[in-house]
């Protein structure tokens, strides 16, 4: 069972993205910001990490970027998911090393789409 890192500081978001990658079989870790999220990737090892962008203590895109420029979690997957839906925040997160990009509100066969692909064997 693949285990996925949901960094989410809005409690509502967190519980939505989690039940519906849960429901699709996958196992769920939390972290609430971007210092935790490094710590959670450290400590759990995830398969992927669905990561928002506006963060307490750092951002999404400075956890993107520091994930994939460290040679031991560059392989890991990265889909961005946030309400800055704009094609420059699109275009940014891409260049942090994103793997995928989904904007808020998404529709819920989206997001399960795009993390069940990324962790295709």
């Amino acid at each position: 069972m693949s285990t996925v890192l949901v960094v989410e500081d809005s409690l509502t978001q967190r519980k939505l993205i989690s039940d519906l990658l849960k429901n699709s079989g996958l196992s769920i870790v939390f972290a609430r910001d971007g210092v935790e999220a490094l710590e959670q990737v450290e400590s759990s090892c995830p398969d992927l990490v669905v990561l928002d962008i506006i963060l307490p203590r750092m951002n999404g895109y400075e956890v993107c970027r520091r994930l994939k420029s460290d040679e031991k979690t560059q392989n890991l997957a990265v889909v961005m998911c946030s309400s800055k839906a704009e094609r420059f925040d699109l275009y940014w997160g891409i260049k942090q090393g994103a793997d995928a990009y989904i904007s808020k509100p998404f529709q819920a066969q989206e997001l399960v789409g795009t993390v069940q692909y990324l962790l295709r064997e």
